[in-house]
């Protein structure tokens, strides 16, 4: 595939694919920040990966809310606006927690239920606007392009964020002397102004609203329970994708620098492949993509618990980093072909499903949180982070089935 080739078919995209995608491409430079960084960030301060945890715990409950209050909100504002102040709302929640003095627990926990809310706005109408933008034919082109710069990104930004923060810290710059906490604040106003580009970018674009406003429902037609079963399996591994590199690294590796080379190295390998396979996999091919993710993550798992090293830990997340975007690949286009299914069934607005879903991915987050809390208070720290993982893992490859059946089913 040639470059040329490739912007020319990128143009040939309805002009709604493109915004979208222009506008995820810029807010994939903040996302590490929030993903990666913030808990090195509370790593750094309290050494504690229980505090980690209750804080991305906090964050999961915040997105849930969220999707609630933005279904309301659909009622006075569009899409695109709430997509865009969720935008610029994660940035300014990351700025607030970065600089906290004191990092407390209750601090802690009201910081992460506000970046919650925050990127419960960006991810909510992430999905509604995508949903309406795209088809089942064009789905695995765009969540391979995405995926692309999201790992790409994923390499260049930690890589950049590690040697700013190491190369800073203890040097005066302008009377100031700066520390690690230091760079941390000023990082966060660049991702500010990263994050209004993303906002113009997305204002340029015309996007469908939903033309219900009702959206809350608590039965639902037996696929979509099923989908939610997955989304809850997808959930449990979901929180230790973002938690587990800081608390692994910062405890086996080092400091940020060393985060951001070891996310770089796996993004490397990555970010190629999944923009070829979503250039060129045809929808019936999701199934095999999302079983090679899965059986990845889980070797990887059993390295980081067999070993628990340094070498485990660089297993693990070269294995993280290629299974992320590998299974979301297959994973977020069958969960939109379920909706579009499911919603003529029942006659029901898009976002009645995008909504449950964030109940569904929480069912599981928090089940995979609270199992590590438990360990850690329990036994330890150190076999919450050993064995934690192959656990939810292991429970995580009964999605292979599951996809398959949902799947099937949406496509008769």
């Amino acid at each position: 595939m040639k470059g040329a080739g490739e912007i020319a078919f990128f143009k040939s995209q309805p002009q709604a694919i493109r915004t979208i995608l222009v506008t995820n491409l810029l807010f994939a430079m903040v996302l590490p920040l929030i993903e990666i960084f913030a808990g090195a960030y509370i790593m750094r301060n309290t050494g504690s990966p229980s505090w980690v945890i209750v804080y991305q715990l906090c964050m999961y409950i915040g997105v849930v809310m969220t999707s609630l209050l933005n279904g309301l909100l659909l009622r006075w504002f569009k899409s695109k606006q709430l997509y865009a102040f969720g935008i610029l709302i994660s940035s300014v929640a990351l700025m607030v927690m970065m600089f906290i003095h004191n990092v407390t627990l209750p601090m802690l926990c009201a910081t992460g239920f506000l970046i919650g809310l925050a990127t419960g706005f960006f991810w909510t109408n992430r999905y509604l606007l995508t949903l309406y933008a795209t088809d089942d034919s064009n789905r695995n082109y765009f969540f391979g392009f995405e995926s692309f710069f999201f790992s790409r990104w994923n390499i260049v930004i930690p890589i950049v964020v590690g040697a700013f923060l190491a190369l800073v810290d203890g040097k005066e710059i302008l009377g100031v002397t700066f520390s690690v906490n230091t760079g941390y604040k000023c990082i966060t106003v660049v991702a500010m102004l990263i994050s209004i580009c993303a906002c113009i970018a997305l204002s340029r674009g015309t996007f469908r609203s939903p033309e219900n406003t009702n959206f809350f429902y608590l039965r639902f037609h037996s696929l979509w329970n099923k989908m939610l079963c997955l989304a809850a399996l997808k959930g449990m591994v979901q929180g230790f994708l973002v938690t587990a590199p800081a608390i692994l690294i910062m405890k086996f590796i080092g400091g940020e620098g060393s985060l951001g080379l070891i996310q770089g190295i796996g993004g490397a390998i990555t970010a190629v492949m999944v923009y070829v396979l979503g250039r060129l996999a045809k929808p019936e091919d999701r199934m095999k993509i999302c079983g090679f993710g899965l059986f990845v993550f889980f070797a990887g798992t059993l390295a980081n618990g067999i070993l628990f090293s340094g070498v485990g830990v660089i297993v693990f997340i070269l294995a993280k980093v290629i299974f992320q975007p590998v299974y979301d690949l297959a994973y977020f286009p069958t969960m939109m072909k379920t909706i579009d299914v499911v919603s003529k069934i029942e006659n029901r607005t898009e976002y009645t499903y995008i909504m449950s879903h964030e109940v569904g991915l929480f069912a599981g987050r928090a089940f995979g949180m609270i199992l590590f809390i438990l360990m850690a208070k329990l036994i330890s720290e150190d076999f919450a982070l050993r064995f934690a993982l192959p656990v939810v893992g292991g429970l995580q490859l009964l999605s292979l089935p599951l996809a398959r059946h949902i799947n099937k089913k949406a496509s008769e």
